[in-house]
């Protein structure tokens, strides 16, 4: 009955070891970026990790089913606990997700922006074509997500006016 739980498993040190890998993770994805994980907060792309990582050492190593569960039981009550700390801490969740970066402001490239964000004029231009943009007097603006994603707010009406919750939090400086 060992591959189900041997009485020798420290049961403590893995839920240690998971949350420890967990945020250095998260640690290490806003260091390198939010372009890194595209579709990914830094956050999700950790948990990912850490519980792909959990079920291929349980099936693959001695690791026991009552180990490994353990493991992903520890990380499902850290992102409980996260969701929570995110809702009531604003520090929180700006510890643990980028907040997302204007490229374009009205026609004019934030090239300062671009730079930080490593992201080049020619994947600027190409995001603008996707969205149809005919001309730079129609861009709204340019924002660089959370996930990693590039989202283009423009106008094909000149009467419509930008509503201005839609850029509610987006910084407008590294």
């Amino acid at each position: 009955m060992e591959w189900i739980y041997d009485l020798k498993d420290p049961l403590w040190e893995t839920v240690a070891g998971s949350i420890l890998i967990f945020i250095v993770v998260i640690l290490l994805t806003r260091i390198v970026g939010l372009r890194s994980f595209a579709k990914f907060t830094a956050f999700d792309f950790a948990f990912t990790i850490a519980i792909g990582s959990i079920i291929s050492s349980t099936l693959t190593s001695k690791t026991s089913i009552i180990h490994g569960s353990i493991a992903i039981a520890s990380l499902l009550f850290l992102t409980y606990i996260f969701s929570f700390l995110q809702r009531r801490i604003p520090f929180v969740n700006s510890l643990i997700s980028n907040k997302p970066l204007l490229l374009m402001d009205k026609n004019k490239i934030l090239f300062e922006n671009l730079k930080h964000a490593r992201i080049e004029k020619a994947q600027l231009i190409a995001k603008l074509r996707e969205a149809n943009v005919l001309d730079f007097n129609q861009v709204e603006a340019v924002i660089l997500e959370s996930t990693g994603d590039i989202s283009v707010l423009h106008r094909s009406n000149s009467e419509i006016q930008m509503n201005s919750e839609l850029i509610e939090g987006v910084r407008r400086k590294p």
